[in-house]
């Protein structure tokens, strides 16, 4: 099963480098440590778990696995948004960032409606 094919593969390939770029430019304190770990951890396991949903063996198990993809991109869009909130980096280094985690979501959480909505 599929939800958006091979474009959506590649823009969560992409997000996730864009994310493991922007990480690297955090200072090392605690809390810079901490957000990008976390930050660096749901961001990357977005674009897996939707190569695992691309496999899935049943639509539920693909439901299943959209909505962890989707679980992962709201927790990155949480960290992005902490970033931009405390300062850390630029808000215009985040905008496209927060605005592609954005959109993801939508693209996925559509995905899940339509799965759950199929007979």
């Amino acid at each position: 099963m599929k939800a958006g094919g091979k474009e959506i593969s590649e823009r969560l390939l992409d997000f996730a480098v864009r994310i493991i770029k922007l990480i690297s430019t955090l200072n090392k304190t605690a809390a810079g440590r901490h957000i990008g770990g976390q930050l660096m951890r749901s961001a990357t396991s977005a674009g897996a778990n939707y190569e695992e949903a691309c496999g899935a063996e049943s639509r539920a198990d693909f439901i299943h696995k959209m909505q962890v993809v989707l679980k992962e991109l709201r927790e990155s869009l949480y960290w992005l948004r902490l970033i931009e909130k405390s300062a850390i980096i630029s808000e215009e280094k985040l905008k496209l960032l927060i605005q592609e985690a954005s959109e993801l979501s939508n693209i996925v959480a559509k995905s899940i409606i339509t799965a759950r909505n199929k007979k």
